[in-house]
């Protein structure tokens, strides 16, 4: 809390007085959570801040006070109390999305939240003009503005300030979350430094005329203002366009022009929607009804001959996103979807290099798209099931109910190594998902797959090694390797905090741990050098059982 000779000159009485005031004031809130302030139950952990700091030549004065939950204020860090209060709105969208089972929160659940998203415009151009009403927001004038052509693409757009409640958010074209940037942003307005870049929406008519004015990017500038009260907003706003163009331009901008920073996550979800059009313009274009798949990914890939290389990336992107997204994928509950936060102990481009990397098949298939539907052995959709079974059974072992999310991983191991109490489930949840172990990790895995047909005898394609059914038999394997793995004490010994787990390490360094016991500098890490044999016996039976 920021010093206040005001605050100080209180006696024990007046305080409690300024408390009272204040609470009555705020209604019972906290002005940061705006969480009701019981003044009996929450004393001694309440405190009273300026809400324009002084350091901004805020008053040392009882109408520049609000009253806060302890907790609430202090974790504000160096923040003024306005931008906390935005802050903590946001946490709770996001914590109110995430437990809808979608990423996180958007542009459309913030429009929700403030009363956005409800209108349709009604537009008519004329003369290279448009003109609407504004009705719904309460304001019937005809606005009359410039209808403008862009000169490359030929797409009419115009610019305006609409109110929210005629915006919508394109999950479509943007499926991005807000990401705790916004932060930045609100500062920035707080400040009153304007942001240059308008954002793009586009407006298509229904039959009498009225359509939805959909956003499509500049979000988080969008979701910066109307956490900080504005209720209108300037767009550029195209009419009727190809919102195909549209959606690869996006993808363009995040990806090979790299304008725009999407997330590896994002990329690949709009690599799939891509690529489910393609499909469906192949079988436009070839007079095919819309569910005859009788073509395959290799005759798309020379169909779109003039985007060759693309088409191959949205036809992976396309089995990653189905990988991802999938209901039953118990994994994605403990990745970080952009970056590598200390709320999750896995990033979303970990999963990509280490799970996706040595098992998802990344080149176009010449079998026919519904090859296998009836008998339930399509390729990509065994690969798709595999890998989500793979990949929960991994959670389940070493991440669900042992990973705590509140007390995250932040400086984990430098909290160990000054005496912090840590639990041992979570600290081991940790450090197996650090990079360049779980990569060690899945050669693993594919090591005890490879192992067990050669073991039966049988034929398997290693490069695409989940195409095929693996045996229930094989799956107890992979279970009990992940089971022993676990047991392994490295993974909570305290004493390697400060040596192998204090820094980051690569593949090679935890290979050698994995090969020899020991790591490259001599530091005994396990017993002895892993053993396939014994780690894939059943946990009860590795001690004087052979397989």
């Amino acid at each position: 809390m920021t010093s206040s000779n005001y605050l100080q000159s209180l006696e024990k009485d007046e305080r409690a007085r300024l408390e009272k005031r204040l609470h009555d004031r705020q209604s019972g809130k906290c002005f940061i959570c705006d969480r009701p302030i019981d003044l009996v139950l929450h004393k001694g952990d309440l405190d009273v801040d300026h809400i324009d700091p002084l350091a901004e030549q805020g008053l040392d004065d009882e109408n520049n006070f609000a009253i806060t939950h302890a907790s609430c204020n202090r974790s504000k860090g160096a923040s003024d109390l306005r931008l906390a209060r935005r802050m903590a709105e946001f946490e709770t969208l996001q914590v109110e999305a995430r437990d809808k089972g979608e990423r996180g929160a958007n542009l459309g659940h913030l429009l929700a939240k403030h009363g956005g998203g409800k209108a349709k415009l009604k537009l008519q151009r004329q003369d290279g003009k448009v003109k609407y009403s504004l009705s719904a927001a309460g304001d019937t004038r005809i606005h009359e503005i410039p209808l403008y052509r862009d000169k490359l693409s030929g797409v009419e757009y115009f610019f305006s300030v609409l109110p929210i409640a005629y915006l919508h958010h394109d999950d479509r074209i943007n499926p991005r979350s807000i990401g705790s940037n916004i932060r930045g942003l609100i500062e920035e307005f707080m400040k009153k430094r304007p942001q240059l870049h308008v954002s793009l929406a586009w407006w298509a008519p229904d039959a009498e005329s009225a359509g939805e004015v959909k956003v499509f990017d500049g979000q988080h500038k969008a979701a910066a203002q109307i956490l900080l009260g504005v209720d209108e907003l300037p767009v550029r706003v195209f009419l009727d366009p190809d919102t195909n163009v549209l959606l690869q331009a996006n993808t363009n901008a995040g990806g090979k022009l790299r304008q725009v920073a999407f997330d590896p996550a994002v990329m690949r979800h709009l690599g799939s929607t891509i690529y489910v059009e393609r499909v469906q313009q192949y079988q436009e274009i070839k007079r095919l009804s819309k569910d005859d798949y009788s073509f395959s990914e290799s005759d798309l890939v020379k169909f779109f001959k003039g985007e060759h290389r693309e088409m191959l990336r949205y036809i992976v992107d396309s089995a990653r996103d189905s990988i991802t997204r999938h209901k039953d994928n118990k994994l994605m509950d403990f990745v970080e979807w952009a970056g590598k936060a200390a709320d999750q102990p896995l990033a979303y481009s970990g999963v990509e290099r280490t799970f996706f990397s040595e098992f998802l098949y990344k080149s176009a298939l010449s079998s026919r798209l519904d090859e296998g539907m009836e008998r339930g052995d399509n390729p990509r959709h065994l690969e798709r099931d595999q890998l989500v079974r793979l990949m929960s059974l991994f959670a389940e072992i070493f991440f669900v109910g042992k990973w705590d999310p509140d007390f995250g991983g932040r400086r984990l191991e430098n909290r160990l190594q000054k005496g912090e109490t840590i639990n041992e489930e979570h600290l081991r949840a940790w450090r197996v998902a650090r990079e360049e172990i779980l990569g060690n990790i899945v050669e693993w895995i594919r090591l005890v797959i490879e192992n067990y047909f050669a073991y039966t005898g049988e034929m398997m394609d290693k490069e695409r090694i989940l195409h095929g059914k693996l045996p229930e038999a094989l799956w107890d394997r992979v279970r009990a390797f992940l089971v022993n793995l676990s047991k392994l004490p490295c993974w909570v010994d305290r004493q390697l905090s400060s040596t192998v787990f204090g820094a980051k390490q690569n593949l090679d360094f935890w290979k050698q741990i994995f090969k020899t016991g020991k790591s490259p500098s001599g530091v005994q890490v396990l017993a002895q050098s892993l053993d396939l044999n014994s780690m894939i016996r059943e946990p009860n039976a590795r001690e004087g059982a052979s397989r």
